[in-house]
């Protein structure tokens, strides 16, 4: 019979084989985010659609060509988030966050729709991992935001990136550099695209974010913002550079980088790699102090970045960087007769809330084929209750990496199965280290723990 339907064009599923690779992925970043003060937040998947217009700017690409918008059953225009930061901002501001202890650091993992061309590392659908900062102009702040980054690159082993950071200035440096960006594309108007075309009034920045061959060269030769920046920008950006100094982070300075969301100011920057192709960025934010103004608030200076999941991914698997193993079953239990699989499965409940991985037969099956899934599935140990066995109170425990076999009171199977489980570790832990100069240690702990 043949499939209803398939995926969507642009989507992924993630199969229980790899899900795991996910799991340990996110759940390192949110943990690097929280030691440096982060904590998590959750917002709605869609939102009004203005919210994004207003904050992500309706000259760019994003919301011009990229956003999935639709009219709900009430008439309301709706969008999926095309990406996280307009969603927290909004967040904040709505839940009264200004009135909190300063600055407000925020990390989410959330998913993001742009409806773009689908290749290796650019999905519709896609995973984000950001950090958002608010109240805090200072360019320590910029730092602090950059080493999150910095520091999740470092812990997962990856290298071959680089950061390259510019500042993109204040609305009063813009005016002036807008002007003269108008000025410079004014005299190549014939040769740009349509949609520059239409920015070059509204807003002549975006023309130097264009995915166009033709709009990229030009830009090229366009004036750069650092020759237009007013003394506070500039020493703004000087002190951002002086923290990294002394963090020890590397970076160079790319007069080039402009982002492709309206709400940016100063500070922007890239985390980019030459080990995906075409799609080098791997994270990117930079500050926007008046987003929340822009949606209604305050002035409140603000600042964040956002990084692709899946990109994050391929990265690792480019650079050939092992994750932790899926945790494997520590021990299935087979069982022979009705009464024995009712024993198994008051065994397995016990092992499971004891925090062991535990499985026993819910299919029917034969002794024969009980084991077979057994080995299939890599329990690192195996028992097999029979009626006798429960009548003698005896479990016999087979490790089936050796083939030992252990002798356990069924009455008491949990406490003591888990001192078996916990001596076995150890021992394989102890051969390990024994025989290698060099082990991935996360990796072994990952698969036991």
């Amino acid at each position: 019979m043949a499939l209803i339907t398939k995926a969507v064009k642009g989507t992924l599923d993630v199969l229980p084989a790899d899900s795991h690779k996910n799991q340990f992925v996110e759940k390192t970043v949110l943990e690097i985010a929280n030691e440096f003060g982060f904590r998590e937040i959750r917002t709605p998947v869609f939102e009004h659609t203005e919210l994004f217009t207003r904050s992500v700017g309706d000259t760019t690409d994003v919301v011009q060509k990229e956003m999935y918008t639709f009219e709900d059953k009430g008439g309301r225009s709706i969008t999926l988030r095309p990406e996280g930061t307009a969603g927290a901002a909004r967040a904040f501001l709505e839940h009264g966050l200004t009135n909190e202890a300063m600055p407000q650091k925020v990390s989410y993992i959330t998913s993001c729709y742009r409806y773009e061309k689908p290749q290796a590392g650019r999905l519709r659908e896609f995973h984000q991992f950001g950090v958002e900062c608010y109240g805090t102009a200072s360019p320590a702040a910029d730092a602090e935001v950059i080493s999150v980054a910095n520091e999740v690159f470092g812990f997962l082993g990856i290298d071959r990136i680089r950061l390259e950071i510019n500042s993109i200035g204040c609305p009063k440096c813009r005016k002036e550099y807008h002007a003269a960006l108008k000025a410079y594309f004014e005299s190549r108007k014939g040769e740009l695209c349509g949609t520059c075309l239409d920015r070059l009034d509204r807003n002549p920045m975006r023309i130097l974010d264009c995915k166009s061959p033709v709009c990229h060269e030009i830009a090229a030769d366009a004036p750069i913002i650092l020759d237009f920046l007013c003394d506070e920008c500039k020493e703004h950006f000087e002190k951002v550079k002086m923290y990294l100094d002394n963090m020890g982070i590397v970076y160079d300075v790319n007069p080039h980088i402009v982002r492709g969301l309206d709400y940016y100011t100063r500070t922007v920057f890239e985390f980019l790699t030459d080990s995906l192709g075409a799609q080098s960025a791997v994270c990117a934010g930079g500050r926007y102090d008046g987003l929340i103004e822009e949606i209604g608030g305050s002035h409140v200076p603000a600042l964040g970045f956002g990084m692709g999941i899946e990109r994050l991914l391929l990265l690792l698997e480019a650079q050939g960087i092992q994750l932790p193993e899926a945790k494997k079953c520590e021990i299935y239990i087979a069982n022979i007769g009705e009464e024995a699989s009712l024993k198994a499965a008051s065994m397995a409940t016990e092992l499971r809330q004891s925090g062991m991985f535990a499985e026993f037969d819910v299919v029917g099956r034969s002794l024969k084929a009980q084991m077979k899934y057994a080995d299939k599935i890599g329990a690192r140990f195996t028992t097999v209750i029979g009626e006798d066995d429960i009548k003698a109170n005896i479990a016999k425990v087979k490790n089936m990496q050796t083939g030992e076999i252990t002798e356990l009171a069924i009455d008491d199977f949990a406490d003591t199965f888990m001192e078996l489980s916990l001596q076995n570790a150890a021992s394989d832990l102890q051969d390990l280290v024994s025989n290698s100069e060099a082990i991935d240690l996360s990796k072994f702990l990952g698969g036991i723990m």
